[in-house]
């Protein structure tokens, strides 16, 4: 299996080393463009995931407080979640904001926003940022085993006090922010 990318790598050979439901990971035996060789290099491959960011109707921020096992540390960031297989990533934004918090947005306004590459060096990830208007807490929680989720709500000027004072210190969730407020007018 020899095929050559948009970059002249050459990939010699490829493999699955860890193929979870948490984690697939590919090594990689690539020639670079130059003749140099390298025999393991890693790739870690996803479906991507949904970020949401979700207004009330009096403009407060939906906000999530849970553990993350890989930094063992509770942090503060927007509902987000992994696409499932045969999800669009529209479908993963009402599913995982209505999972993870009870909120629903109003009909018509869960609306894309952008998508934004996570990690182009060591991964294929992206992440989709969903914009859900008139959010209202319509439903039961409903976590996964793994989640233990206290949901928050933040005025707009609570949020960037957040993202500036590393509160809420999650790359994609800060860039989210960042990206809504100036797009909402609000930064």
């Amino acid at each position: 299996m020899t095929r050559r990318t948009t970059g002249g790598w050459q990939i010699l050979s490829s493999e699955y080393v860890i193929d979870t439901p948490h984690l697939r990971l590919r090594r990689d035996a690539i020639e670079l463009p130059g003749g140099a060789r390298v025999h393991d290099y890693y790739v870690r491959e996803t479906r991507g995931f949904a970020v949401i960011f979700a207004t009330t109707p009096d403009e407060r921020v939906v906000l999530v407080r849970q553990y993350k096992h890989g930094i063992d540390e509770i942090v503060l960031e927007l509902p987000a979640g992994a696409i499932d297989p045969g999800e669009t990533p529209a479908e993963c934004a009402a599913r995982e904001l209505s999972e993870e918090t009870g909120y629903v947005a109003s009909p018509g306004e869960l609306a894309f926003v952008a998508t934004f590459v996570t990690d182009p060096t060591n991964s294929n990830g992206r992440f989709h940022l969903f914009h859900a208007g008139g959010a209202r807490e319509l439903a039961r929680q409903d976590l996964d085993d793994t989640e233990q989720i206290h949901v928050e709500l933040a005025s707009l000027g609570d949020l960037r006090r957040y993202v500036r004072d590393g509160t809420i210190a999650v790359n994609s969730h800060v860039a989210a922010i960042y990206f809504m407020l100036d797009r909402l007018g609000k930064l």
